[in-house]
């Protein structure tokens, strides 16, 4: 609706044109055909010296001298009228324009300010999704680094106790070779053997075995911590 209000009062003059250029025309031509009759009129007069006739002649040619002023007076007044009311037309056309260009800015200047304000909210939400991505990141660089620090600690625990394990057993075989050799020391026949031999048998066999004891209680204890840090 607002864009056809200034094509309404365009439309009226465009219309009215060929009408005032035929007034125009009829009214500079009755202004001509005066000035012309007059100046014929004048000089048909002139030769025959007659005062009637040059009064008359005169006279005509004053009245229609003036009557063809008055016709250019007129046609050049509404002229200026005409003009004057097409250019306030167009005035009333641009000021109706310039409203319209000037909703249509201020919208578009809203409509942009509020593209920029989601751009600058999206930004700023994918800077806080980066910023989170990289702390998660930092996080799991972290937790992985101390589950491979705990790892290598596993297998080095895992290497000691491998290694107390092989002792332990070796330990365990050692005693066990000295308890079957102290065994067949004990299944030799007492009669048969003097009485200081037996004897001295029987306390070496005593401390052989207080001996075997005391290595026992001493590898107990390693075996001990080792099941205690599995």
């Amino acid at each position: 609706m607002a864009s056809a209000s200034p094509s309404a009062p365009a439309a009226s003059p465009v219309t009215a044109r060929p009408a005032r250029r035929r007034q125009r025309s009829v009214r500079v031509t009755v202004a001509v055909a005066l000035l012309g009759a007059a100046t014929a009129l004048v000089l048909v007069a002139l030769p025959t010296q007659s005062p009637v006739w040059l009064s008359v002649a005169s006279v005509v040619a004053l009245a229609a001298g003036w009557a063809a002023a008055r016709i250019v007076w007129t046609e050049l007044a509404q002229t200026r009228r005409e003009a004057a009311a097409d250019r306030a037309a167009q005035a009333r056309a641009y000021r109706t324009m310039f409203s319209e260009r000037a909703t249509e800015h201020a919208e578009f200047t809203t409509a942009m300010t509020d593209r920029l304000v989601r751009r600058d909210r999206e930004v700023a939400e994918l800077e806080n999704t980066v910023v989170a991505a990289e702390q998660r990141a930092i996080e799991a660089e972290t937790r992985v680094q101390r589950e491979a620090r705990r790892a290598n600690d596993a297998q080095e625990r895992a290497a000691e106790l491998a290694d107390r394990v092989q002792e332990l057993e070796i330990v365990q075989a050692e005693q066990d070779d000295e308890l079957a050799t102290w065994h067949s020391d004990l299944d030799v026949p007492l009669p048969a053997l003097a009485d200081g031999e037996a004897l001295g048998l029987d306390m070496d066999a005593v401390a052989d075995l207080m001996a075997w004891e005391g290595r026992v209680a001493a590898g107990a204890h390693p075996e001990a911590d080792a099941r205690r840090q599995a």
